[in-house]
C-alpha cells in the first residue's frame, strides 16, 4: 500500500514556524516523490502461530515481511490552509496531521537477520557499539521518528523505532540505512523484514529468549540486548517506550532461561563453531588436532572455553597483545595456551589444522594468496585446513574457499550444527512461547497505561490550581496573624480533601488489570474527564510532539 497523507512530509522546522504564527512557504506546496510501497496483503501483519510455523522452525522463529519500492507511488497533495482565520495549532489540528494526536505512535522494527540476509550485506550494515548513540541521534532527527534503538550483532541488524507514522517512518529509516551502508534501497527491501507494535514486541522477546538465534536459547543475544539498554541510558532518543520494551525483553529472556531447559547443550555461536569444527574432522583426531584461535575478545574467549570443554588441552591464541591471553590462561589452569602476536599469524596458521577467527578487524585477515602458500595438513585430520570464521565483518575472505586444501565456514554455516535436535527445540520453544505471550500482554498493558498519563497530570494540576486559589482566599479572610500551625493544618486539610476527591477518578484512569477494568473502559473514562474538565489533552500531545521533534533537530 502506498504511503499517502496530507501531511506530505512537511519539515518540522516549518511546524515550529506555524506554532509561532508564521506559516511556511512550503506548507501549501504539493509534493510528488517515490515512496516505499508494501504488498496489499501485508497491511498490519499478524504473526503466524507457533504450530503454523513449526515446519519452518529450523533456524529461528522470525517471520519475514518484505517491502518493495514503487516509483509510481506518490504522496498526495497537501491541503491548503487559510492562515488568516485560525490559530497555528488549530491549523495543525484540523489538518491531516491530526492523525498523530488520535493514533498512538507505533513501535516498528526494521531488520535484516541471518534468516533473511547474506553475510555480505549484514557486514556492510553492521554498526559498532561505540556508534550506537550517534545512530540513535540520527534516527531521531528523522521527521517521523520519536525514539530509536539499534541491535547490531553478527547475526542481525535491527532498528527499533517509535514512529509517528508507520509507513513514513519505515521509509525514512530504510533510506537512512541505505545512506549509511551504501546498499540501494531496492536491495535492502528484498531482504529486510518489518514488524509493527505487538508483532515487533513479540519478535524482540523471541530474540531475547534465543528463539530467533541459529542456536536455540544461546545466551550471548541476551547479553547483547542488555548492552543496548546500557549504551542507551542517557542518550536522547532512547525514550520511555523503547527503553521499557528492551528492559521487559531482558526480564523475559531471564525468565525463559530459568523456567525452561532452553539453554542446555550448544547455546552460543562460539559453542556451535567448535561443534562444527569437530564435526568436520575425524573423531580420532579430536584430541590431537592443532587448534589456533585468532582474537582473544569475548567470542574468542568463549571459543577457547568450549574447546577446553571438548577435551582440547593445547592451543595457540593469536592476539594483538598478551594481556587478555594471560587472563584467559589464568582462568583455565591445566590448559597449555600459547600466546603469539598478530605479526606471526600466518606462521601459526601454517602450523594449524583448525583456525578460528573472531576479531573486530574490518578487513579480511586471510585472502587466497595467503592460504594457498601454507603447508598442507596431515591426512589424519582429513587433509583439509579448516577456517571457522565467526566474525562480522568476516576475517576470512570468500576467495579462500577457492583454495583446494582449505575449507571455510562462517556464521551462516552454523545452521548445520543446530539441525540435529529440531523436535527437542520445538518442544522447548513451545514452553517459551507461552511465557512470551504472557509477558507481551503485560508489556502492552503497561504501554496502554501510558495513554492516560497526560490526563492524570493535567487533572492533578487542575485540582491543585483550584486548591491553591481557594486556600489563599480562606487564609486572607482569616487575617495576617494566623499561627503557622493553623496555616499548616488548613493547608493539610485542603490537600487531604483534594486527594480524597481525586482518588476515584485516578483509579479509573489506571489500567493494570487488578480490578478487571478493560482498556476501552479506561480510555472512555479518560475522554470523559477530558470533556468534563476541558483538559485539552489532544492539543497538548500534538504540541509536545512537535516541540520535542524541533528540539531534537535543533540539538
Amino acid at each position: 500500500m502506498a504511503v499517502s497523507s496530507g501531511f506530505t512530509g512537511a519539515k518540522l522546522e516549518n511546524l515550529l514556524l506555524l506554532c509561532n504564527g508564521s506559516p511556511s512557504p512550503s506548507s501549501s506546496s504539493s509534493s510528488s516523490r517515490a515512496s516505499l510501497s508494501f504488498p496489499s496483503q501485508i497491511g498490519l501483519p499478524r504473526r503466524r502461530s507457533l504450530a503454523q510455523r513449526g515446519a519452518s522452525i529450523g533456524v529461528g522463529f522470525g517471520r519475514v515481511v518484505r517491502c518493495e519500492v514503487a516509483a509510481s507511488d506518490v504522496v498526495s497533495e497537501s491541503p491548503k490552509i487559510d492562515t488568516s482565520n485560525i490559530s497555528a495549532l488549530e491549523q495543525l489540528k484540523t489538518s491531516a496531521a491530526d492523525r498523530y494526536t488520535k493514533e498512538r505512535s507505533s513501535i516498528v522494527v526494521i531488520g535484516l537477520s541471518v534468516h533473511t540476509t547474506p553475510v555480505e550485506m549484514r557486514e556492510k550494515l553492521a554498526i559498532p557499539e561505540a556508534e550506537w548513540p550517534r545512530a540513535i541521534g540520527e534516527l531521531c532527527s528523522l521527521n517521523h521518528i520519536e525514539e530509536a534503538a539499534v541491535l547490531s550483532t553478527c547475526n542481525r541488524m535491527e532498528i527499533y523505532v517509535v514512529a509517528l507514522s508507520q509507513h513514513r517512518g519505515v521509509k525514512e529509516v530504510t533510506e537512512w540505512m541505505s545512506k549509511t551502508s551504501g546498499i540501494p534501497v531496492s536491495e535492502l527491501c528484498q531482504h529486510q523484514f518489518l514488524l509493527y507494535n505487538g508483532d515487533a514486541t513479540q519478535h524482540l522477546f523471541e530474540v531475547s529468549a534465543g528463539l530467533d538465534s541459529l542456536v536455540l536459547g544461546e545466551g550471548q543475544i541476551l547479553a547483547q540486548v542488555k548492552q543496548v539498554v546500557k549504551v542507551g541510558q542517557g542518550v536522547v532518543g532512547f525514550g520511555r517506550n523503547i527503553s521499557g520494551l528492551f528492559k521487559h525483553a531482558i526480564t523475559l529472556g531471564k525468565r525463559v532461561r530459568t523456567e525452561t531447559n532452553i539453554a542446555s547443550g550448544a547455546v552460543s555461536v562460539s559453542s556451535a563453531a567448535v561443534e562444527l569444527a569437530l564435526m568436520k574432522i575425524p573423531e580420532s583426531s579430536h584430541a590431537t588436532a592443532r587448534m589456533v584461535v585468532i582474537g582473544a575478545g569475548k567470542m574468542g574467549k568463549l571459543v577457547i572455553k568450549h574447546l577446553v570443554a571438548k577435551g582440547c588441552t593445547k592451543m595457540v591464541v593469536v592476539n594483538r597483545s598478551e594481556e587478555k591471553v594471560a587472563v584467559i590462561r589464568e582462568e583455565m589452569k591445566g590448559v597449555d595456551i600459547i600466546y603469539k602476536p598478530l605479526t606471526e599469524m600466518l606462521k601459526c596458521a601454517g602450523e594449524a589444522d583448525v583456525i578460528f577467527t573472531s576479531t573486530a578487524s574490518e578487513t579480511p585477515l586471510f585472502l587466497k594468496e595467503h592460504v594457498e602458500t601454507l603447508p598442507p595438513v596431515g591426512s589424519e585430520v582429513g587433509g583439509m585446513r579448516l577456517f571457522v570464521d565467526i566474525s562480522v565483518p568476516r576475517n576470512v575472505g570468500s576467495c579462500v574457499a577457492d583454495v583446494s586444501t582449505a575449507r571455510v565456514y562462517n556464521v551462516d554455516d552454523l545452521k548445520e550444527v543446530v539441525a540435529a535436535n529440531k523436535e527437542d527445540r520445538l518442544r522447548k520453544a513451545m514452553e517459551a512461547q507461552s511465557i512470551i505471550a504472557e509477558e507481551s500482554k503485560q508489556f502492552e498493558a503497561w504501554r496502554d497505561s501510558l495513554e492516560t498519563v497526560p490526563t492524570i497530570k493535567k487533572l492533578r494540576a487542575y485540582a491543585e490550581r483550584i486548591r491553591v486559589a481557594e486556600l489563599e482566599k480562606c487564609l486572607s479572610k482569616m487575617g495576617d496573624d494566623i499561627p503557622k500551625k493553623t496555616r499548616r493544618a488548613v493547608d493539610d486539610l485542603s490537600r487531604g480533601i483534594v486527594n480524597k476527591l481525586l482518588h476515584g477518578p485516578m483509579q479509573h484512569l489506571r489500567c493494570d488489570e487488578t480490578d478487571g477494568r478493560t482498556l476501552s473502559e479506561t480510555l472512555e473514562n479518560m475522554h470523559a474527564l477530558n470533556r468534563m474538565f476541558s483538559l485539552e489533552t489532544e492539543i497538548s500531545i500534538l504540541e509536545q510532539k512537535i516541540r520535542a521533534k524541533v528540539e531534537q533537530i535543533q540539538k
